[in-house]
């Protein structure tokens, strides 16, 4: 049943795009905060060990998860389209889809854990003084997978809704929970590195429920029962289209994790200090990725609206305008660092020799936020308009010129490895820019004057 839509600000409206941007900025330093907490917390035992343990297990799960970041990315884009076509059927069968999808996932890495634990930790080239550790940390936080990915799908769908005040508040419940609990586990108890990934895990799954609960009020169970039932849902078709998508964005995410965890791959082969010092600065990019992410969420939702009612105008105006409000704020997370990047930084250990590391490379924390902006938010272009073919390929693109530079900077040492990570945001966001204008004349027909905005049709 169809039900009315309610009132909406246009997608090109500043304030559309702030009431998305700014409750998935806190939404995204909440998430962020987690792992921030986690670092600070194991760094309070002084530990440089413990703390690159709780850094290589994180990121050997992190990354693995991150994969299948595809079930959040294309259940936003596809549901905002639902939206802007008002076809309610599609927008519970999007939630559906993304749902069953994750729990199957979960259920076959649970599976293979004993495969792909090992393979990971060796990539990453982990001591045996660290290996250890990680390991443990990993056989206790990886049974929250399946919970991380059915996470990432309801919360997909609920952003493509515009309901990111809700996301917010659960993802700052469970970041207090988190704290409260490493604090608690490895400051009080000397659990060390295994009460940090019990808290993870306890919070993982908590959250699950709250995000469950969450649903509700937009897909009412008779609803999902009747979607459930409804014979488009597994439309081979419609499923053939969805795993294209989604076939895309998993390749796309795992370049991308792979250009990451090279950085602490590359950090570990230079010692553990080095390690540690890269893990606080990675920290510290990935606070200010997820705040500028809060514009790459505006433009999925945003985007993916103008493409369901086919606006060719409103697309334009929407990234030119979540653009240059995504530079503005990459130039004032700029001007903080400039200001206060070595006490924060600093703050992360209690080891010597890793804050004096850290304080030494630093001055990359300026160069970052710039170097990102652009392509956090045409990320979340292409995903709004589905472009994710030519999403992988700019990745690609921009990959391959990550290797070569890691190559030819080697010389300069941990220097070297931050110059090709800066160069490799830049890439990525020239190559999206360079494809634009031809995906949108394609997506859209030329346009023609209705009763109401001009728009395009097919």
């Amino acid at each position: 049943m169809t039900q009315p839509m309610p009132q909406r600000l246009a997608s090109h409206d500043p304030r559309a795009i702030w009431s998305i941007a700014l409750p998935a900025m806190a939404t995204n330093v909440a998430t962020a905060l987690i792992g921030i907490a986690d670092i600070w917390i194991i760094g309070q035992l002084g530990q440089a060990t413990a703390q690159g343990a709780v850094e290589l297990g994180a990121r050997l799960v992190i990354s693995l998860l991150v994969l299948f970041n595809f079930l959040k990315t294309a259940t936003t884009g596809l549901t905002a389209q639902a939206v802007g076509q008002q076809n309610e059927t599609e927008k519970i069968a999007a939630l559906l889809r993304a749902s069953v999808i994750a729990l199957a996932i979960g259920a076959l890495l649970l599976l293979t854990k004993p495969l792909i634990v090992p393979l990971g930790l060796d990539f990453l080239k982990a001591g045996p003084d660290v290996c250890a550790d990680a390991q443990l940390y990993i056989d206790i936080r990886f049974w929250a997978a399946p919970a991380w990915l059915l996470n990432a799908a309801l919360i997909g769908w609920l952003i493509g809704l515009r309901r990111m005040r809700t996301v917010l508040a659960i993802e700052v419940a469970a970041n207090v929970v988190n704290v409260g609990l490493g604090v608690l586990f490895v400051l009080v108890w000397d659990w060390g590195v295994a009460g940090i990934a019990y808290a993870s895990l306890i919070v993982e799954s908590g959250k699950c429920g709250l995000l469950v609960l969450a649903i509700l009020p937009s897909a009412k169970l008779a609803e999902l029962k009747t979607a459930a039932g409804h014979t488009d849902l597994w439309d081979t078709s419609r499923m053939g289209a969805l795993f294209r998508v989604n076939r895309d964005l998993f390749l796309r995410t795992l370049l991308l994790t792979i250009a990451i965890m090279l950085v602490t791959r590359q950090g570990a082969l230079q010692g553990t200090d080095i390690l540690a010092a890269n893990a606080i600065l990675f920290q510290m990019f990935m606070l200010t990725a997820l705040l500028l992410d809060g514009f790459e969420n505006a433009a999925q939702v945003l985007c993916g609206e103008t493409i369901g009612a086919k606006d060719r105008e409103g697309f334009d105006l929407t990234v030119r305008r979540i653009m240059l409000r995504g530079i503005g704020t990459a130039l004032i997370l700029t001007g903080v660092f400039a200001l206060v990047s070595g006490p924060i930084v600093a703050s992360f250990s209690t080891d010597p020799q890793v804050v004096a590391t850290v304080l030494r490379y630093d001055i990359w924390l300026l160069a970052l936020p710039l170097a990102g902006v652009a392509s956090f938010v045409m990320d979340g272009v292409f995903v709004g308009a589905t472009w994710t073919r030519a999403m992988l390929a700019t990745m690609a693109v921009a990959f391959l010129a990550y290797g070569l530079m890691l190559w030819l900077t080697a010389p300069l040492g941990n220097h070297g490895l931050w110059l090709s990570f800066t160069v490799f945001l830049i890439i990525r966001a020239a190559g999206q820019f360079a494809l634009t204008p031809r995906l949108a004349a394609r997506t859209f027909a030329p346009i023609h004057t209705s009763k109401t905005n001009p728009q395009s049709g097919e």
